[in-house]
């Protein structure tokens, strides 16, 4: 990679080598791995919690909806903050604010300090992932945009396979007597924390990323912004909101039921191991999601850029959706058979469903459009984490009553219903006189 060794004049300047677009991609997607591993830490000690601390499955889903009570609050401001001050600064505050989230949720021994730990948490992380998602339509529009979202979302989404699968790695921090001993809530908590710390590397070296690039390439700019006008926020396209909804009903099935798939599948397919050799297993079916979208998601990217027809896709995902909970809870099927199905649909959704909004979006207003969409996302999140938890608890959801999980799968299968509706509706305005070039723009942004 040849690099400049003196700045040039901001009318001829050269976009920035291929190379260089990577390397800053790798350190985004860095920050990316932090946030991820922190937020699904917990997912693994949901029953260590009942166990050693007391908590309900409603406790549970408070440590997940205060993140999205958080997160509501600020995501709006944060999309803003994006537009404003510009990707490099956001990235480095919400980092900080995601190391500082896991070190009170490490450091806290009680219901209320670990809530606000994770409430923390929720002020940095969803506007990181904002700023992060501007970032990338900065650098890689019109070049292989969805790839890029596509490799970002896999080093992403390698963070949450390994909180899933840390039980397995790293067991001696789970059970620090030995196998048949006691588990341990705190000592997984601060691997969290090395997760943060990670993403504060990552913040600080796109920061210097971006300085240079500055200076000696033309880079994507987010677009001049004359003052905050939240009526402006309602002004979005049709097709734009119909996205909205899918992600609010694809992203409230998925995540909540993340946060408590490892203690259901302790307690309905896995009841018969050992605890340990339970958690494990259950483990490694939870990762399988975000581990099929390590592999997937970049290759959906590709394949769209390629051919388009990006509500088509959308359609296809939310189709495969549907039936999974319930194949998990009554189907009497290996699990192998429904997390596959959700892993397709996991991968395929968000490779389409992100780069899809910076196509119908103008690009002043894109930081604050992903901020607005992964806003109405986090209501999702706030209401499902609770919902599950109630139905869990007032069902008695338990090992000894497993059938008490059949309320929260009927209440995430009615979100793929949901789902499929407003992918079909998208398609079809996408392909009616009011469409946005979703089913024909190809890489490079032509039709």
């Amino acid at each position: 990679m040849t690099v400049p060794t003196a700045p040039i004049d901001s009318t001829s300047r050269p976009e920035p080598p291929r190379g260089y677009r990577w390397i800053a991609l790798l350190f985004l997607s860095l920050a990316m791995f932090g946030n991820y591993y922190i937020y699904d830490s917990i997912n693994p000690l949901v029953d260590i919690f009942v166990q050693k601390l007391g908590f309900t499955d409603e406790n549970v889903g408070w440590l997940n909806s205060s993140y999205s009570v958080a997160a509501v609050l600020t995501l709006l401001l944060g999309g803003i903050i994006v537009d404003r001050i510009g990707t490099k600064k956001s990235i480095a505050i919400f980092s900080f604010l995601c190391l500082l989230g896991a070190l009170l949720t490490a450091a806290g021994d009680s219901f209320e300090v670990m809530v606000s730990g994770r409430a923390v948490l929720g002020l940095g992380a969803e506007s990181l992932i904002v700023a992060v998602t501007t970032a990338l339509a900065k650098w890689f529009k019109g070049k292989e945009l969805s790839f890029a979202f596509g490799v970002n979302l896999t080093i992403a989404r390698l963070a949450s396979v390994a909180a899933d699968n840390s039980p397995s790695w790293a067991g001696s921090v789970f059970y620090p007597s030995g196998p048949t001993g006691e588990p341990s809530w705190q000592g997984p908590l601060m691997l969290a924390v090395g997760a943060g710390a990670i993403c504060m590397v990552g913040a600080a070296v796109y920061w210097w990323l971006e300085d240079v690039a500055r200076k000696r390439y033309q880079l994507g700019q987010a677009g001049s912004v004359d003052k905050l006008e939240f009526q402006g926020i309602f002004k979005f396209n049709r097709s734009f909101w119909l996205i909205v909804g899918l992600c609010f009903t694809f992203y409230s099935a998925i995540f909540p039921f993340r946060t408590f798939a490892i203690k259901f599948f302790m307690h309905t397919h896995f009841a018969d191991l050992s605890e340990d050799v339970a958690r494990e297993t259950a483990g490694f079916f939870n990762s399988l999601l975000p581990l099929s979208a390590m592999i997937a998601t970049p290759l959906f990217g590709l394949l769209v850029d390629k051919m388009g027809k990006r509500a088509l896709f959308m359609m296809f995902g939310s189709f495969l959706l549907m039936p999974v909970f319930l194949i998990m809870m009554y189907g009497g099927v290996t699990l192998w058979v429904p997390v596959s199905m959700m892993g397709i649909a996991f991968s395929l959704i968000p490779a389409v469903m992100w780069p899809s909004v910076a196509y119908i979006v103008d690009e002043k207003r894109l930081g604050t459009a992903y901020a607005l969409m992964t806003l109405i996302q986090q209501i999702g999140f706030f209401a499902l984490n609770l919902m599950i938890g109630i139905a869990n608890d007032s069902a008695g959801a338990s090992a000894q009553n497993p059938g008490g999980y059949a309320l929260g799968m009927w209440i995430f299968s009615t979100l793929g219903f949901v789902g499929l509706l407003f992918a079909i509706l998208l398609r079809k305005n996408e392909t009616g006189p009011h469409g946005h070039g979703l089913e024909t723009i190809r890489a490079g942004g032509k039709a």
